[in-house]
């Protein structure tokens, strides 16, 4: 990739309400000149630098907690990574575990907006015998 161009990855959150068809139709219709190709789990979007940064703006000023982003090391299509023409997929497990929590970095985010604090670990208390078996004399 030239330091001219630049491959990103725009992935949805899953509480997002966006599809991945909608997102490259919003990219495409920006009209700046960037490709845009529909993915699983988003678009990837290729073009020169600055204006796939304008993109990204774009972009995070419309959905602040819906698509994140970041550098895809090869450029759309390359035959080293597109499962078309038989290409590996060594990033994909990272790609997913990343975004299974990106509704809690959207949550996070949102109480910083907000001027709030939030709880990153909630401390367990045990229950007492005694109640415990209170909730099971009940059950029965």
């Amino acid at each position: 990739m030239s330091e001219e161009r630049e491959t990103r990855i725009f992935m949805i959150s899953p509480d997002s309400m966006i599809t991945p068809d909608q997102l490259v139709r919003e990219v495409h219709a920006m009209g700046k000149g960037v490709t845009a190709k529909e993915t699983c789990y988003g678009t990837l979007a290729e073009g020169p630098r600055a204006l796939v940064r304008e993109v990204l703006a774009d972009l995070r000023e419309k959905h602040p907690y819906d698509i994140y982003s970041k550098v895809r090391a090869y450029p759309t299509g390359d035959p080293r990574r597109c499962r078309a023409q038989h290409g590996t997929r060594p990033g994909f497990a990272q790609l997913e575990a990343e975004w299974e929590i990106l509704p809690r970095i959207g949550y996070g985010l949102r109480c910083c907006g907000k001027g709030e604090t939030y709880e990153t670990h909630v401390e367990k208390k045990s229950l007492p015998v005694e109640e415990f078996k209170k909730i099971c004399e009940a059950i029965r």
